[in-house]
């Protein structure tokens, strides 16, 4: 049975991200199973699938339905993968990268968001994600080596500690 958001889905699909050649069928599929309406502010349920950011808690916002897609595929993720994401926001990128790959690390600055994310992603038991809260700048660190990377903000300048925490053949 069709849910009221399958054709929304299905348009967002078609007619933004298509179009901006997103054309990586995984990353179609994956982008198709999301509930990306479980992941936008309370009562913003309705513009899940519109061509905009939307705007979340501390000023912070989700990328539009197109820029996650192109994220996605231009990571070329496997199965194996391990990803470090810098910025969990509402979770949904996050849960994308969960169901592409064997594990996802998540930083968020702001434990609300973090704590929301959870919810969230637990709602759809997605079990292959950990989270965590820190300021990756100032004060976060990991011994950890990941395949991929992916920085959902902007950085002050460029910091060289995240080639540093890629395998061989890692993508940032």
């Amino acid at each position: 049975m069709e849910s009221r958001y399958d054709v929304a889905r299905a348009n967002m699909i078609e007619q933004q991200i298509r179009p901006w050649d997103v054309l990586d069928q995984h990353v179609l599929d994956v982008i198709t199973v999301t509930p990306r309406e479980m992941f936008v502010p309370e009562g913003k349920e309705h513009l899940a699938f519109a061509d905009l950011r939307l705007p979340l808690e501390h000023d912070q916002c989700m990328m539009t339905p197109k820029v996650e897609a192109r994220i996605l595929q231009s990571l070329e993720l496997k199965k194996t993968d391990c990803v470090l994401e810098i910025g969990t926001g509402s979770g949904y990128l996050t849960a994308c990268l969960a169901s592409m790959c064997a594990q996802v690390d998540s930083l968020e600055l702001h434990g609300h968001l973090s704590s929301l994310a959870k919810q969230r992603l637990e709602h759809l038991a997605i079990d292959n994600v950990e989270l965590q809260i820190g300021d990756v700048i100032n004060d976060w660190q990991s011994d950890k080596k990941y395949d991929a990377i992916v920085l959902t903000g902007s950085l002050p300048g460029y910091i060289d500690k995240f080639e540093n925490m890629l395998n061989d053949g890692g993508r940032l």
